[in-house]
């Protein structure tokens, strides 16, 4: 291959990524090589599997008490992004409550395919309003695309070890390249700037649901007095806790319209995935 060849290749495999940019609910600007069809593909096919190994392994919850509350304000939830997000009407929103009391994690996949541990209820002893704030969160982050842009951030790493590789003439790190994407976009955790995008997506979220935007404040307080000194996985790259705290105080007075308005507070159907179902 020529010079000249090779240089073309790699011009145009990092023009791909920069042309590549979308913006957020929030304004900010978004690396998107992958659409966000095909991570919601991508996202159902996991969900399935993770749905059907943890049945196999007698991990969904059969509480219906606590199905039922996680439904009920994940249904509110979810009235509030398909406003926020009209198109996610379509998605197929769903929540299994997994049966793990050492794990305080919760987690939404793209296309709203929902889950939470029971470790983070027993841990923590959230109210309702904590739980909004923490689904709310997680449904931030699929409203917000950021599967999308974490699988995009793992093909642009993996682009730019490809274009060395072709421009070196060097098969095997072209390939190694090709090879890290894959690995990456399932283990790439959730940026900084996206975590913080989350959390105001989630706390207006969760405010015009009804419920509290103080609670916000409170149940990341009680995520960071957790004994043992690690955060749980969920936070592992919050910002700052106290930094955190103090801007989602900020973001109170701005919520509270929201919660204290004297409306009615719809509900869209979301599907409990659980041991009895």
């Amino acid at each position: 291959m020529s010079r000249l060849l090779h240089r073309l290749i790699v011009v145009l495999l990092l023009a791909s990524v920069l042309a590549a940019c979308a913006t957020s609910p929030t304004g900010r600007r978004q690396l998107m090589l992958v659409t966000e069809d095909s991570a919601i593909a991508s996202s159902a096919q996991a969900y399935v599997q993770e749905v059907g190994k943890l049945k196999q392994e007698g991990k969904l919850s059969s509480d219906k008490a606590l199905i039922r509350r996680v439904n009920g304000i994940t249904e509110r939830l979810v009235a509030q992004a398909i406003v926020m997000r009209p198109d996610s009407s379509d998605w197929q929103w769903s929540v299994a409550v997994i049966d793990d009391p050492e794990t305080v994690n919760a987690w939404c996949m793209a296309g709203g395919r929902m889950a939470i541990y029971t470790g983070l209820i027993d841990k923590i002893e959230p109210t309702d309003d904590e739980i909004a704030q923490v689904m709310g969160h997680e449904i931030g982050h699929a409203l917000a695309n950021h599967t999308a842009e974490k699988m995009s951030v793992a093909m642009a790493s993996s682009i730019g070890v490809v274009a060395v590789g072709i421009a070196a003439d060097n098969k095997g790190a072209a390939m190694a390249g090709a090879a890290a994407a894959a690995a990456l976009a399932v283990t790439l955790p959730n940026s900084r700037g996206a975590e913080t995008e989350a959390d105001r997506i989630g706390i207006e979220l969760a405010a015009k649901a009804g419920y509290d935007p103080a609670a916000a404040v409170t149940l990341w307080r009680k995520m960071n007095d957790l004994p043992g000194g690690q955060p749980p996985q969920f936070l592992s790259t919050h910002p700052n806790p106290e930094n955190r705290e103090k801007k989602l105080a900020q973001l109170g007075p701005d919520m509270e319209p929201y919660y204290r308005a004297d409306t009615p507070r719809p509900t869209h159907p979301v599907q409990s995935v659980t041991a009895l179902n």
